[in-house]
């Protein structure tokens, strides 16, 4: 297992950089919550550009984020009682994507994928206001929506707090974090994109909630846990390598009591007690050869930085044109 203190940083005065955008040009992209809320480009050079949503009819939340062609980004709006996905543009515009769902307005959105074809799928973790209400193994009213030329569609209920989600190589498999059921879970994807045969691929144990993933090329798992600040490798077989761990085990153990007795809330991930990672939410592997992995998190200013063994999966946005964004 590899030591913490060994990771290098990227970024600085990043603001809950809490999901990580890799391009293959060398530009990263994560969220930014301030003022109007917006995006953080750290340039291949190591200077940085904050796009700030203008006017936003609220402060936007985001929290996952996805890349368009032109350089446009879809954030997962994620406020205390709205959410839904928005677009900004590179000079601050934003507009509605999809904001609700049935005649109703979406809840809280936690993250937002775009698939080689365009469609999108949306995790809402919980219906429950405020969220860490689910904050539960019991509490299972998580969702995926599909949005497909402009329809939107609930295709996967029931999950314990929705996180977020990737798809396999071939596209045939979406994998998704159920944060606060501990496991991960596994559908078949349907010709129009709909979720099938669902099934647990993995099931954590105690201290381990999983939050980010994405694949590497040999198809393991790369999951990153809040609280405990596990990095785990989940090999196809089933079998979890634990890469990096690092939590205080008096806080680890409190965190525990209060999920396994119903009373976990949002002040459990406000702080935390650990020797330098600040709950880990999100990798995605960059650099030319796809090898270094950029870490993001909740509470951190800067992203973690490790190289690893094994190159990941380019995702569909890898070689996008970044239009303004490239400049």
């Amino acid at each position: 297992m590899d030591a913490v203190g060994g990771l290098g940083t990227l970024g600085s005065d990043l603001d809950r950089p809490e999901c990580v955008v890799a391009h293959a040009s060398g530009n990263v992209f994560v969220p930014d919550w301030r003022d109007g809320g917006g995006i953080m480009q750290i340039r291949p050079d190591g200077t940085q550009r904050r796009i700030v949503a203008r006017t936003p009819a609220e402060p936007m939340r985001p929290n996952g984020i996805a890349l368009e062609p032109g350089g446009t980004f879809l954030l997962a709006h994620l406020g205390d009682q709205t959410g839904g996905i928005w677009r900004l543009a590179a000079d601050g515009a934003v507009e509605p994507v999809v904001t609700a769902l049935d005649g109703a307005p979406l809840p809280p959105s936690n993250f937002v994928m775009r698939d080689a074809e365009g469609r999108l799928y949306i995790t809402v973790s919980t219906r429950h206001r405020p969220r860490d209400l689910a904050f539960r193994a019991d509490v299972t009213d998580g969702f995926i929506v599909l949005v497909d030329r402009g329809r939107a569609r609930i295709v996967a209920d029931g999950l314990g707090y929705t996180n977020e989600c990737v798809l396999a190589a071939d596209g045939r498999t979406l994998y998704v974090n159920e944060t606060y059921g501990r496991r991960t879970s596994a559908f078949d994807v349907a010709a129009d994109g709909g979720l099938t045969n669902r099934r647990i691929v993995a099931t954590y144990g105690p201290g381990t909630f999983p939050d980010g993933l994405t694949l590497d090329v040999v198809g393991c798992l790369w999951i990153t846990c809040v609280v405990s600040n596990r990095l785990i490798r989940l090999h196809p077989g089933g079998h979890q390598e634990m890469v990096l761990e690092d939590a205080d085990p008096t806080y680890l153990a409190e965190v525990i009591a209060a999920y396994d007795q119903g009373e976990m809330r949002r002040s459990h991930i406000a702080t935390i007690a650990s020797r330098r990672l600040r709950h880990i939410s999100s990798l995605a592997f960059a650099g030319a050869d796809l090898t270094n992995q950029l870490i993001g998190s909740l509470l951190d200013t800067s992203l973690y930085v490790r190289r690893a063994s094994v190159a990941g999966l380019a995702p569909p946005h890898w070689t996008f044109d970044l239009g303004p964004l490239g400049v």
